[in-house]
Parts: structure tokens; C-alpha cells; sequence
């Protein structure tokens, strides 16, 4: 299997390196492997979904208030 190391993988996905090891470290990513201090992450991985838009795509988002009637 071939690897690619987490910076590889930020630019890929043009996101920062910091949001990629934040995937790792939460297991988001299948097949990543931390070997002496660095993430490896399978070269077909893909990007994790972000879970706020899911939220917002079911239209969960909090509790819905009539508009206000100003006298």
C-alpha cells in the first residue's frame, strides 16, 4: 500500500495540515498509520466529510421562531 504524509494529503484536499492530523488523530481517516511521530495516510484516502454541512443539509439547524409582531 502506498502511503502519503499529512502535508501531502492538506494539499490535496486544500485544507491545512492541522485539520488533516485533527482527521487522524480522531480516526476519520481509514488505513492512517502513525509511524515515529509522523501520520501516513493511504495515498487513495479520501477527504473526511465535515459534519457541519451534513447538519445543515437534514436542516437541523436548532429551533425554528415565528417572527416577531412589533406593536
Amino acid at each position: 500500500m502506498d502511503y502519503v504524509t499529512l502535508k501531502e494529503a492538506s494539499e490535496k484536499w486544500d485544507v491545512l495540515s492541522r485539520q488533516v492530523n485533527h482527521y487522524c488523530v480522531e480516526g476519520r481517516i481509514p488505513g492512517a498509520v502513525k509511524m515515529a511521530g509522523v501520520w501516513l495516510l493511504p495515498k487513495e484516502a479520501n477527504k473526511p466529510t465535515d459534519r457541519r454541512r451534513q447538519q445543515a443539509a437534514q436542516g437541523n439547524q436548532g429551533p425554528h421562531y415565528p417572527p416577531l409582531q412589533l406593536v
